[in-house]
């Protein structure tokens, strides 16, 4: 079971950034498959984003998972709504609607 900070500060970065990324590594090295397929998504539409890596902290690692009862990481939140994980996130993009839901919520793409 996850500490009430842990998710206090989970809520706080998902409500307070319009688009954070959870997931292992970092943006500049992400440290499994599915973190590194959705870093390339979100640069390859421009958007700016808050990434954190869950593998520095545990608590955070666990408590993710509990915040959005979602089992896995990464997990994408777009103006404080869970979007999804890789594979929801990789169909998203490859249908159009991760461009659409980014421009709904006005969040700028590149073009």
């Amino acid at each position: 079971m996850t500490d009430q900070a842990t998710l206090d500060a989970i809520e706080k970065a998902v409500k307070s950034n319009d688009v954070v990324l959870f997931m292992k590594g970092t943006p500049t090295f992400p440290q499994c498959g599915f973190s590194s397929t959705v870093v390339q998504i979100l640069d390859y539409l421009g958007v700016e984003y808050v990434a954190t890596n869950v593998l520095e902290d545990q608590n955070v690692r666990e408590g993710i998972k509990q915040y959005a009862n979602w089992p896995t990481i990464p997990q994408l939140y777009v103006k404080g709504e869970f979007v999804g994980g890789c594979d929801i996130l990789k169909e998203m993009f490859e249908n159009g609607e991760l461009r659409d839901l980014m421009a709904e919520n006005g969040i700028e793409l590149a073009e």
